[in-house]
């Protein structure tokens, strides 16, 4: 089967490049550091960067059309070993894709989105041979007419077992080559005229457009001589002082800007003869100027009520009954951390934005956490504890000490030995046994939840002992208080 997916692969290969030669677009070349993501589709998280192995791709690359290129990548570097092995060996990989690339974007814009997919080949330097399809999100950041940055992140879909992986790549593509003959000879626009009007093209400022000489080839529909890419009302005959619109009213304010066109009036009043405006509530503020004419307000705040006193209107202010600053919508900054009390989790302890205003959680304390998973210990098919216990979660008491504006949830989980329920329940009984250690210790049950998931939610292989181990454990997860 892997013979026969290999042979498909080079067949496919073989046919897009000699597909790709017919383009008359420029050719390029392509040089990348790549990130090989073999963990995650087994065992590992995407987001432990520490477990990526390292590679580079020399590529050749070749536009179909102004929408589609093909791209030939050789990746070269070290992966993972597919054993079950504890220990950390890498192995040399060597690979060959052919890839089509689909802009989502004209190309001449700075930045430019595509999607790509293809075939490919990968020899691992243990005797491998593996076809694989890559499937991925890229983009080039133009830096001119012919040299682009390049990042391209990849899915993997391989025929061997136990090998899709994902790749992520970061580096530069140059064209080379003759640029398409797209383009007509400067000297055949010359002359070009293509409204008709007796201008050419390029003395023709609206080149689309049935125009006049003086008006360099633009039209002037209302006959106000006044052309129309310059006239604010190009339907109607105006003057020319105020940008091609009339004044019925001749009040030295254009029908465009009076609103009352038909009469006489001020600048004051928006061209509308001056009268007596009321002030429907009372506050001071002429209802034409106070934006909530019917519940008094303040000059500051636009005639609207400002019930703290903070300048800002309570149709405005996120915290109306609390005095706070502009720059956090009307509310206060209690902890004094730059995050608005409104959206700060941790409102009464300085945080971070990161972290959504609470404090960020120290790294000891996070290796204890972690630590905990394996080192709390229950007697062999209980939920009873083991004194060596204790001290870790003495330790983790006093973590909730630390961040008080912070809650734990408390999971436990078990490997597949054994009936599921029987797991369901152990799982549940461990997790309630540390709740109820931390509630002794003087933690607030408030402060505190706890669950089981049995066999549900494995961290590793059930099919080896060291695997079973890891995946019995109970997991502590501090996260700020909602």
């Amino acid at each position: 089967m892997k013979k026969l997916g290999f042979s498909v692969t080079i067949i496919l290969l073989c046919h897009l490049v000699i597909f790709s030669q017919n383009s008359g677009y420029k050719a390029g070349i392509v040089a990348k550091k790549y990130f090989f993501d073999h963990q995650t589709t087994r065992v590992g998280n995407i987001t432990h960067f520490k477990d990526y192995r390292h590679g580079y791709e020399l590529g050749f690359q070749r536009p179909i059309n102004d929408k589609i290129a093909l791209q030939i990548p050789v990746r070269f570097g070290v992966v993972d070993r597919t054993s079950d092995s504890i220990y950390n060996t890498t192995q040399g990989i060597l690979s060959l894709d052919a890839q089509l690339q689909y802009f989502l974007t004209d190309n001449s814009r700075r930045i430019s989105p595509y999607v790509a997919g293809g075939v490919g080949v990968m020899y691992e330097f243990d005797d491998l041979f593996d076809a694989q399809i890559p499937l991925g999100l890229g983009f080039h950041v133009k830096l001119s007419d012919n040299a682009y940055i390049t990042w391209q992140s990849e899915f993997r879909l391989a025929l061997a077992e136990n090998r899709n992986n994902f790749q992520h790549g970061l580096g530069f593509t140059y064209l080379i080559g003759p640029k398409p003959q797209m383009e007509k000879k400067a000297e055949e626009l010359v002359e070009m005229d293509s409204d008709n009007d007796g201008i050419p093209d390029k003395l023709d400022l609206c080149p689309n457009e049935f125009g006049e000489p003086e008006f360099n080839g633009c039209p002037d529909k209302d006959g106000d001589n006044v052309p129309d890419y310059k006239d604010k009302c190009p339907e109607i005959a105006g003057l020319k002082d105020f940008d091609g619109c009339p004044d019925t009213d001749n009040d030295g304010i254009p029908d465009n800007e009076d609103e009352c066109p038909k009469l006489a009036g001020t600048k004051n009043n928006k061209g509308c003869p001056e009268k007596i405006i009321p002030d429907s509530d009372g506050d001071g503020i002429p209802d034409d100027e106070d934006e909530c004419p019917n519940m008094a307000g303040t000059a500051k705040t636009a005639g609207c009520p400002d019930t703290d006193g903070d300048g800002i209107a309570d149709s405005k202010d996120k915290c109306p009954e609390k005095p706070g600053l502009k720059i956090y919508e009307g509310c206060p900054d209690t902890d004094g951390d730059g995050i608005a009390d409104h959206r700060d989790k941790c409102p009464n302890l300085a945080g971070t934005v990161a972290n959504e205003g609470c404090p960020e959680i120290k790294k000891e304390d996070k290796k204890t956490l972690e630590i905990a998973m394996q080192a709390v210990q229950f007697q062999t098919g209980s939920s009873t504890l083991k004194s060596e216990s204790y001290d870790v979660l003495d330790q983790i008491s006093d973590i909730m000490d630390k961040y008080p504006d912070f809650v734990m949830e408390i999971s436990g989980h078990t490997d597949n030995v054994g009936r599921i329920g029987f797991n369901q329940t152990l799982s549940e009984k461990r997790a309630k046994a540390c709740y109820d250690y931390l509630i002794q210790k003087g933690v607030s049950p408030s402060r505190l939840s706890h669950a089981g998931y049995g066999d549900s939610r494995p961290v590793s292989s059930n099919d080896t002992e060291r695997g079973r181990a890891l995946n019995r454990r109970v997991e502590f997860n501090l996260i700020p208080r909602q």
